[in-house]
């Protein structure tokens, strides 16, 4: 039974669907660093996000389309190694974060695109992470987690995200694009700005960034259907001022275990993603520099990320 529904699943997702205007999106996203070494299970080591996306193609000024967001999100960060028990072997924080979002993504006529999201959750044992971890880890036959008497406290969490590309076309051509990339984030939870660029390498004509799932953009009231397949990577230089599942919230500094900030570090994304007849797939590979001051901690670390999206009316 389980091969035949997956055998229909991709034939499904495969098949010529006649060409149609999608205006709706539901995705799931899965970070995990499984998805980079089975032998690794640290620091950022789980995300799921479910997310439900739909356009308003009202134009204004100079805007083509606003594409309204409604996420939850669910992240989940450990020391080294998930199984270390006592509070002086960790080299970051267990710590849990739940929250749910709305966002508005303003695509302009420019090809420029502009982001923001609202964050409101919790952080701490609220969030469940340790529930969560041990059932996935009794999936996959994993041990059970230790340690999470000592994770961050329980806090209330708001995070304000605002991300800005700006198109470079005077350097772009039709199979290869770049923007630069600017995000910063406010709030309890997360404080921090990164800068750098974004890129695609195209298999094919590239789409514009206004109708294009790089950006979750190509949802459309009217127009056709189209399929993309592209590679991507994203340089970034992230300063962060404040981080609360390292450092603990200012709404409640007693968590037994907390680290200082290493305000600069340095991360890479490397991507590929493929969109045809409703369905779009796709595969993130992370790395990042050490981001706290622990002499134990690693110089760097990895994690892959995972992505299935529908579309639909």
């Amino acid at each position: 039974m389980r091969v035949f529904a997956f055998s229909f699943f991709i034939i499904l997702s495969f098949s010529g669907f006649s060409q149609n205007k999608y205006s709706k999106e539901i995705s799931l996203l899965s970070d995990n660093d499984l998805y980079t070494s089975v032998y690794r299970d640290r620091y950022y080591t789980n995300g799921l996000f479910l997310t439900y996306r739909t356009v308003s193609e009202k134009e204004q000024n100079n805007v083509i389309k606003k594409i309204h967001k409604f996420q939850l999100g669910h992240m989940i960060y450990t020391p080294i190694k998930a199984t270390l028990e006592f509070a002086a072997a960790h080299d970051r924080p267990f710590a849990g974060y739940f929250y749910g979002e709305y966002g508005i993504s303003r695509f302009y006529k420019s090809e420029n695109i502009l982001s923001t999201d609202l964050q409101v959750g919790m952080i701490g044992p609220n969030a469940n992470a340790k529930g969560l971890q041990n059932f996935m880890h009794s999936i996959y036959n994993y041990p059970e987690s230790k340690g999470w008497k000592y994770q961050i406290h329980n806090a209330f969490a708001m995070n304000l995200n605002i991300k800005y590309l700006k198109y470079f076309s005077k350097i772009s051509t039709s199979n290869f694009d770049i923007s630069s990339y600017n995000l910063l984030k406010i709030g309890t939870v997360f404080t921090n700005a990164s800068s750098g660029i974004y890129s695609r390498i195209g298999f094919k004509k590239l789409q514009n960034l206004s109708n294009s799932v790089a950006f979750n953009s190509n949802l459309n009231k009217t127009g056709g259907d189209f399929s993309e397949s592209f590679l991507f990577f994203k340089p970034l230089l992230n300063y962060t001022l404040y981080d609360a599942t390292i450092q603990g919230s200012f709404f409640n500094d007693s968590s037994p275990v907390t680290f200082d900030l290493k305000p600069f570090h340095f991360s890479l994304e490397l991507g590929y993603r493929y969109y045809r007849n409703r369905f779009l797939y796709g595969y993130t590979y992370y790395f990042h520099t050490k981001k706290l001051k622990s002499s134990r901690v690693t110089k760097n670390n990895t994690y892959g990320s995972v992505y299935i999206g529908y579309y639909f009316n």
